[in-house]
């Protein structure tokens, strides 16, 4: 496999950590023996090969305790994106890449479906709450982890400009605010996607392609990928670009707090977000159903539920999770997120991707 970091997600030091953490667990447990495991052999029964988008982290010593605990070796691969995972994998379904695949989203989760990309099982150690992550075709994908894409935006810009920061989706149509959003493309970018899917969330089918056009006749910015946005064109990371306003994840603002800083130099956008809910499921004719089964199950253990926020910057499906002190003071969730089925999202995806991009693009 090839460990790449991730340029869809988080903040640049989230992109840092998922590296460093993907390299651990990823390339130097691929081929490796763990009890009764071993070898390169994928029909190895002690072998658990699981499939992930780029930004998956796990502890090292958690996945070692899982190795230890079943007996399993866990082989990680990474094809690429949230995006690019569905597309291998359905490719690939005839002949599976691995046993289990975890990173499916939401935005993509009913193509996979209909594809018949995943057997049929939904971990019985579900926690209590998440049921309401369960796609209305449920019983081929357990809800993992979750997280809502946001506008963010530059505090510092708008006090140093006199300028009063926007709220909502309808403000950032105002002159005021005129050639300072900077977003992802969603034919591109997952979270660009995401927040395409909050406009048809918030607008109906009959208003979301008027809004983007009055979004860009307003001077919006589209780069491809998320990492150009944040850490380019964003006037409140380490760009320093001359955008104060960008598309990111709720947490970003987290990770811009400097050690011993009270307040935030950043801030998400609450009114604008599209609630993203991540998924793992055993691939249709994998070699090892019951090792898959066991990975999805240790995904929900309280151990790694309670690892995902450090490492993966999403919150855990457990709400009994404790989560870390900064999230709860600079990270929190939207109270009323924008959403759309799986089922309407896999009926429309393409043709709302090919209608953004007249719109904005033409």
């Amino acid at each position: 496999m090839t460990c790449t970091r991730s340029t869809t997600r988080r903040t640049a030091v989230a992109m840092v950590s998922t590296a460093v953490v993907l390299g651990a667990t990823g390339c130097s447990l691929i081929g490796q023996s763990s009890g009764e495991g071993g070898g390169d052999d994928g029909d190895d029964p002690g072998v658990v090969r699981v499939v992930t988008h780029d930004s998956f982290a796990v502890s090292e010593d958690l996945i070692a305790d899982f190795e230890d605990d079943t007996g399993y070796t866990v082989e990680l691969s990474a094809p690429g994106d949230g995006g690019a995972l569905v597309n291998q994998l359905i490719l690939t379904k005839d002949s599976p890449l691995g046993d289990v695949a975890y990173g499916v989203d939401n935005s993509f989760a009913g193509r996979a479906i209909a594809e018949g990309v995943f057997a049929e099982y939904t971990s019985a150690e579900l926690p209590a709450g998440a049921e309401q992550y369960l796609p209305e075709e449920a019983g081929s994908l357990t809800p993992i982890d979750m997280g809502d894409v946001c506008l963010n935006v530059d505090h510092t810009w708008f006090s140093d400009h006199d300028v009063s920061e926007p709220e909502t989706l309808d403000d950032l149509l105002q002159p005021e605010y005129q050639d300072l959003v900077v977003v992802t493309n969603p034919a591109t970018s997952s979270p660009g996607l995401a927040f395409l899917l909050a406009t048809v969330g918030a607008y109906g089918e009959d208003g979301w392609v008027d809004y983007w056009q009055q979004l860009a006749d307003n001077g919006l910015k589209v780069v491809d990928s998320w990492s150009d946005a944040y850490s380019v064109d964003f006037s409140g990371s380490t760009g320093e670009g001359d955008r104060p306003i960008v598309l990111s994840y709720s947490t970003s603002p987290a990770f811009e707090v400097g050690e011993d800083e009270e307040a935030a130099p950043t801030g998400a956008l609450l009114n604008t977000c599209f609630r993203q809910v991540e998924y793992a499921g055993v691939l249709d004719g994998a070699d090892n159903p019951e090792g898959a089964e066991a990975f999805i199950d240790f995904l929900l253990s309280d151990e790694v539920q309670a690892d995902i926020p450090e490492q993966m910057y999403m919150y855990p499906v457990n709400e009994a999770i404790e989560l870390p002190e900064s999230w709860t003071t600079f990270a929190p969730l939207a109270d009323d997120p924008f959403t759309v089925s799986i089922e309407d999202i896999n009926s429309h995806r393409d043709e709302w991707i090919e209608q953004w991009t007249q719109t904005v693009i033409g």
